[in-house]
């Protein structure tokens, strides 16, 4: 055995035994801790993942090992906290930089509270600092909330909390155009299932959890479908066949050979189908409560439309529900071409104000879809300030609740288990207020 592969087994060593003293404190993250397959790399600074396997500086561990085992425990599930609150995946149009501080800070301060004997350490006055000044904006400690907080901060004290908080690389994430390609979203929901199988762990375990325990746990129901808004759209097309020749799969030159061969009779017909994804027929709902902002409605409304009516996205033949509804259905318009939308919101208008129930405005469109006016309804978009009454039976189609980033987390809290949540993220309100001129 050479020297280089004794070090390389004895990395491999160090590793297993880390994974076994975080589980001696931590045992329902077992799954968690044997998901990442460790790869030796140098010329990095400290270890780091991209969602499969661990990439580990050889020299680096076997210094730290004798030196600061600790932390290397603490990097080790630094870095697979990542991966199970979906770090890796969710950063979306965010700048780089600022989220992966964001993303460092939610999971030391996860950490930090555990007060396990695997991470214990002592908390410098930045730390105490930084967390004292999160946790009363009572807003929750996720990288979402931390990452706009950041943007306030300037230069110097940036560089301070890189310094602070700096544990793992993060160069291995994936980049943003390759967020949601078929293969990160396969990893991804690899580790959201993982975190459903914490959860499960822990229940099933019958021990306590300190605070600690419990903040990693909140941190693992956070949603995690944090795409900007365009990419949320997304799920909702659907697959289906649209009058459309593809010239890619037709072959000119046999088409006219039979035409010469046989007179009118081709050996080949043109295909008039193609299978695309888009969407057929959907459904918004605004609430018009009195607590409801006129501009922020309007301006949903136009970022909503103006994905729908892309070329890539609107069917020849489609339609959009459009309901405004507070304690009942004020106003329907049913548009189906790009230019009554244009018309439609040339002249918009807010009706309602009165207090918000939402279960006017899906008993309806459960009507409709009854009645067959609704064949292929692809989602239910709600946007709404949150608090109002929600229907207790889930619907037969897909229904996501829109927030605004200052809706109160407790309300969010109160959206039946049936249906998704997507909070606007501040940076798309700040371009409407641009654009709104505000």
């Amino acid at each position: 055995m050479t020297k280089q592969e004794w070090e390389q087994q004895m990395v491999f060593e160090i590793l297993e035994f880390l994974r076994s003293e975080i589980y001696l404190d931590l045992r329902f993250f077992r799954v968690a801790l044997e998901e990442l397959k460790p790869q030796i790399k140098e010329g990095i600074e400290s270890m780091g993942t991209n969602g499969q396997t661990l990439f580990v500086p050889a020299h680096k561990v076997l210094t730290l090992f004798r030196s600061n085992a600790q932390f290397l425990e603490r990097a080790y599930l630094h870095t697979v906290l990542h991966c199970v609150f979906s770090h890796l995946f969710i950063g979306g149009e965010r700048d780089k930089q600022l989220w992966w501080l964001a993303c460092d800070i939610a999971v030391e301060h996860t950490i930090d509270g555990l007060n396990k004997p695997c991470t214990k350490r002592i908390l410098s006055w930045t730390r105490q600092k930084v967390y004292q000044e999160l946790e009363a904006m009572k807003e929750g400690i996720s990288a979402a909330v931390i990452y706009d907080w950041l943007l306030d901060k300037k230069e110097e004290a940036l560089n301070e909390l890189w310094m602070e908080f700096y544990v793992d690389e993060h160069a291995f994430w994936p980049k943003k155009e390759d967020q949601n390609a078929p293969l990160q979203n396969e990893i991804r929901n690899r580790w959201n299932k993982i975190a459903r199988q914490t959860k499960m762990e822990q229940k099933r375990s019958g021990e306590e959890t300190g605070e600690g325990e419990q903040q990693m746990l909140r941190q693992m129901k956070t949603k995690k479908s944090r795409y900007s808004y365009r990419e949320f759209l997304k799920k909702f097309a659907v697959l289906r066949e649209e009058i459309q020749m593809n010239p890619d799969e037709f072959d000119l030159g046999y088409y006219m050979y039979g035409i010469d061969t046989y007179g009118n009779l081709p050996l080949i017909e043109p295909l008039e189908t193609r299978e695309t994804k888009k969407i057929r027929e959907f459904v918004v709902v605004v609430d018009t409560s009195y607590s409801t902002n006129g501009i922020l409605v309007e301006n949903f409304l136009k970022e909503t439309f103006q994905i729908l009516t892309e070329k890539d996205s609107f069917f020849q033949k489609s339609k959009v529900h459009l309901i405004q509804c507070d304690d009942k259905i004020q106003k329907e318009q049913v548009l189906t071409s790009k230019q009554e939308i244009e018309r439609v919101m040339a002249n918009f208008e807010l009706i309602g104000g009165g207090g918000t129930d939402f279960r006017p405005a899906f008993a309806y469109v459960n009507k409709l879809v009854e009645e067959g006016i609704l064949k292929n309804l692809s989602g239910l978009l709600y946007f709404t300030d949150g608090k109002g009454i929600y229907p207790s039976k889930k619907p037969q189609y897909p229904t996501v609740f829109i927030f605004n980033d200052k809706s109160d987390e407790e309300e969010e809290s109160k959206v039946p288990p049936w249906a998704m949540t997507l909070k606007i993220e501040k940076e798309l309100q700040l371009k409407w207020q641009r654009e709104s001129g505000e």
